[in-house]
């Protein structure tokens, strides 16, 4: 199949919309730490990005997408990028790279909710190494190359367990290994700038039409559909986290943008596959779901407190299995359990299960790895002074 241009137009800005993502991510979290630690959320989303672009393109593409090795990982031959052509079927081979590798970058970016406010700079890009290379891509590969996911049947149309489930479970892992900041539980720890969370979430909304719609990978009808739902679920899941929340005190802005993402995790891996009045289904219950899990993160006191887990990983966990409940084979050519296909519904179940305890299991092996041969964290002074200062020798004081 020859290059078609305007598919390629398409994904191009697609990519370009995902990434503007990441920065969407420090944003978010920015917002939401202490004043003292605004630069390192912003600057640990740029590292994660940096990190990860250079990792895909010597060897984390190929482990992805190469030909398969055991269902488990891909072998070397697109290492350095070598074979990726500029030619391909429909779109080059090198813009299919350059998708995935915005995708592998804004995940790592937001594993970083696990250790807001105390985590060294030099260990966070040793363990992001490390993680990225051992985590997300044989995640991606499991789901989107050739490995056993795909091969099972398992439907992930942009990133619900690639993504969301292991970068949420990533988060809760590190932020076990890492502990609690000083003085989570004595006082009060509360977000600085809640408008600057607003606006991170406004670029998430905006380049998830990106995330969903570009992994159609054509500029068809399919990516009409998923920038549909994906708009569609985000509101449903910001409504419903807002009653919820009203109901148990205000309508607080930062739950109703916390529920707009948590509709954008959950339509994430049914984006291809739902149609619109499903989404509003999914979303709501992403919205519900992931909203719960926030509550029960405070009542055990963990301090995973931007909520990527909660939001991430929860919402993630619920948009793989209602994938299996709403497929309809009208847009994604298989039917899910209400229309009669229970195996299915199965499918998203066992695959959603296997990368929640791959990412958890083996980012709790590597962030102790790291913690006990360079150490996580940084020193208590360090940290009361804030790691603007102590890690960047920078302030957003000013």
């Amino acid at each position: 199949m020859a290059i078609d241009t305007g598919d390629t137009a398409f994904i191009l800005i697609c990519a370009a919309l995902v990434m503007l993502m990441t920065p969407g991510v420090g944003l978010f979290y920015g917002g939401l730490v202490r004043r003292k630690n605004f630069i390192s959320m912003l600057a640990l989303a740029f590292i994660a990005f940096a990190v990860v672009s250079l990792q895909w393109v010597l060897f984390g593409y190929s482990l992805a997408f190469a030909p398969d090795i055991g269902g488990f990982i891909g072998n070397l031959d697109y290492a350095l990028l070598r074979g990726v052509s500029l030619e391909g079927e429909g779109i080059p081979d090198m813009l299919f790279m350059i998708f995935q590798l915005v995708f592998a970058g804004l995940t790592l970016a937001i594993v970083t909710s696990g250790v807001a406010e105390r985590v060294k700079v030099s260990s966070f890009i040793v363990f992001g190494l490390l993680w990225t290379t051992l985590v997300y891509d044989p995640l991606a590969h499991w789901a989107w190359g050739e490995g056993w996911m795909a091969q099972l049947g398992a439907l992930d149309f942009a990133g619900g367990t690639v993504v969301h489930i292991s970068s949420g479970f990533a988060a809760l892992a590190l932020a076990l290994v890492i502990g609690r900041r000083v003085g989570f539980g004595a006082y009060g720890i509360e977000p600085h700038n809640i408008p600057m969370t607003l606006l991170g979430g406004a670029l998430l909304w905006f380049g998830w039409f990106g995330f969903n719609a570009g992994s159609a990978l054509a500029a068809d009808g399919l990516a009409v559909n998923a920038f549909v739902v994906t708009n569609i679920s985000a509101a449903a899941g910001t409504l419903t986290w807002l009653a919820a929340s009203w109901i148990r005190g205000r309508p607080g802005s930062i739950g109703m943008i916390s529920g707009g993402i948590a509709g954008l995790v959950a339509i994430t891996p049914a984006a291809g596959f739902v149609d619109p009045i499903s989404a509003i289904a999914i979303g709501a219950i992403g919205g519900l779901v992931c909203y719960g899990a926030l509550l029960l993160r405070v009542r055990k006191g963990l301090d995973e407190s931007l909520d990527a887990w909660a939001v991430h990983g929860m919402g993630g966990l619920w948009g793989a299995v209602g994938t299996g409940i709403f497929a309809v084979a009208a847009i994604g050519g298989i039917d899910g359990l209400i229309y009669g296909n229970a195996s299915q519904f199965a499918i998203q179940i066992v695959a959603a299960l296997a990368a929640l305890a791959y990412a958890f299991t083996v980012t709790l092996i590597l962030a102790k790895a790291v913690d006990m041969t360079l150490g996580l964290r940084v020193s208590e002074e360090e940290e009361y002074v804030g790691l603007d200062i102590a890690q960047h020798g920078e302030s957003a004081q000013g």
